[in-house]
């Protein structure tokens, strides 16, 4: 009992414990990183900073430009070019819409059915790259000419009529005209599209296409309910990347449309390199940008989803 009763012995003090030692390589990712912020940096923010003293600036070119903090350019230069900035807006989303319906397809069929061919398919899609984007203008041209088989073929399904009622062509041509340039851009921008929307299909669990069987959902439910809301991601990406490029685009209104159908793009071309007028160009410019930035803001607010492709 006296044993049992007795207290313990104290206990020894515990020996401080060593500080870790110091790991060498905690910088390496900053490193790392550098060489693309210096690229930012000198290629982007500096260029961005000098535009936005330029679109301030007042004089000429043979006097020279000084910045006067003259912010009027930036009403005088949108109030006269407001067409065209609603122009390319309507393009620009015309073309995004196109491409999605046909990318979208074209991306599911990649994804899912394609099988041995999927590889081939990939590189028809991505085969327009290997031709300059010039070339590839320069091409709708022939395909579009007056005495072609596509207008021929359009005129003789009278769709060129339902075409001219909406206002979107002009008698029987198609080149010179809205929907030359939309065609333009949907081409140009659809690989833009598909490449986002095949990445987030190829994600998607194929057990949850057949959980969805299982509960007997119809094809139609499944998509609406599964495939689409999981596919999100590329869908935003696609439309961001395929918007944004056609919104200031000026080689398919330049070598497609006319005077009636010039982009805010052919403006700014215009007061950069024939005009000469530099601040209203960078005017133009910083519009344009603050435009497509507020729209994107708000469409990836409201598409509900913030993961990327």
């Amino acid at each position: 009992m006296s044993t049992l009763t007795e207290a313990p012995p104290p206990l020894a003090p515990a020996e401080p414990t060593a500080k870790p030692p110091r790991k060498r390589g905690r910088f390496t990712p900053y490193w790392l990183l550098l060489p693309g912020i210096l690229w930012l940096v000198v290629f982007f923010a500096l260029p961005l900073v000098y535009q936005a003293s330029t679109s301030v600036q007042t004089g000429s070119l043979e006097e020279g430009y000084k910045v006067t903090w003259h912010f009027a350019t930036y009403w005088n230069a949108f109030s006269e070019y407001w067409p065209q900035f609603l122009r390319s807006i309507f393009y620009a989303a015309g073309a995004t819409v196109l491409c999605l319906l046909l990318g979208y397809p074209l991306a599911y069929l990649i994804a899912f059915r394609a099988g041995r061919w999927r590889n081939l398919i990939m590189i028809l899609v991505i085969a327009p790259f290997f031709t300059s984007f010039l070339i590839r203008t320069l091409a709708w041209k022939t395909i579009l000419a007056d005495n072609g088989p596509v207008v021929h073929a359009l005129n003789s399904l009278h769709i060129l009529d339902l075409t001219n009622f909406l206002g979107w062509t002009a008698g029987d041509r198609v080149l010179a005209t809205p929907l030359a340039v939309v065609c333009g851009l949907t081409y140009n921008f659809l690989p833009f599209m598909i490449l986002p929307l095949y990445t987030s299909l190829e994600r998607i669990d194929g057990r949850l296409h057949e959980a969805a069987g299982d509960l007997y959902a119809k094809p139609s439910t499944t998509f609406r309910k599964v495939t689409f809301p999981l596919s999100m991601p590329g869908v935003v990406s696609g439309t961001l990347l395929t918007f944004i490029p056609a919104a200031g685009d000026y080689v398919n209104s330049e070598l497609l449309g006319s005077t009636d159908t010039r982009m805010i793009g052919n403006v700014i071309q215009t007061q950069f390199l024939r005009i000469l007028d530099y601040p209203t160009a960078a005017a133009l410019s910083f519009i344009l940008m603050a435009a497509i930035l507020a729209m994107v803001t708000i469409y990836i607010r409201r598409s509900g989803t913030e993961d990327l492709v």
